[in-house]
């Protein structure tokens, strides 16, 4: 007899500038994890393409897609909705795969609502200096944006204890903090609340043989 495997969701949240979309393309390049494509009313930023960082729609087809039940969670964040499509993120689930979803705070607890046993990790950079140096650094961002965007992280940290785990992505240490995701990864799949079915069957057959 042997566990079957469930599918694992796993939120991976962040500031902004902390470095989360590049974990999760890390992860998926190198343990083959199903990373989902979230939708965005904003504009693609330069060198991004359409149904690779985002599928990128206008917001009248977005609040449409929101009527119709399409997303699993959608919020608003610095004038722009940021979605997950269901479809796709069902589908992978019942095919027993790991699905990463890079998504913001608010909706991580929308997730956390509808799927309980979701694994849900807050990436981090090790200082708030250095949060501010990695906006200003890639220089696609005016002044304003960035000033909305540190203070949308002062609201965000509010909610870091809304997760299970905190990690701490360091300058020119992505390596660990990809290994350290990857670890509490496979450590969530052998917790006792994910496999309720299987230690349910082990204790009835042990009270069978043992009466």
């Amino acid at each position: 007899m042997r566990m079957k495997k469930k599918g694992t969701l796993v939120v991976i949240s962040g500031f902004s500038g902390a470095g989360k979309g590049t974990v999760c393309n890390r992860l998926k390049e190198k343990y083959g994890y199903s990373l989902s494509v979230s939708m965005t009313t904003r504009q693609p930023r330069e060198g991004e393409q359409e149904g690779v960082e985002y599928y990128f729609r206008d917001e009248s087809e977005f609040l449409r897609l929101i009527d119709y039940n399409g997303f699993i969670e959608f919020a608003r964040y610095v004038d722009h909705y940021y979605g997950t499509p269901r479809q796709f993120v069902e589908d992978e689930l019942e095919a027993g795969h790991v699905i990463l979803l890079e998504i913001e705070v608010q909706g991580a607890v929308n997730i956390r609502n509808q799927y309980p046993d979701a694994v849900l990790i807050f990436i981090t950079t090790p200082s708030v200096g250095e949060l501010v140096d990695r906006l200003t650094g890639r220089g696609t961002e005016s002044p304003e944006i960035i000033d909305k965007r540190m203070k949308r992280a002062a609201q965000e940290a509010m909610s870091i204890d809304e997760y299970a785990y905190i990690v701490c992505n360091e300058r020119d240490r992505l390596d660990e903090c990809v290994e350290q995701v990857h670890a509490i990864i496979e450590s969530s799949q052998t917790m006792t609340e994910r496999n309720r079915a299987f230690i349910k069957t082990i204790q009835e057959e042990l009270q069978d043989r043992t009466r």
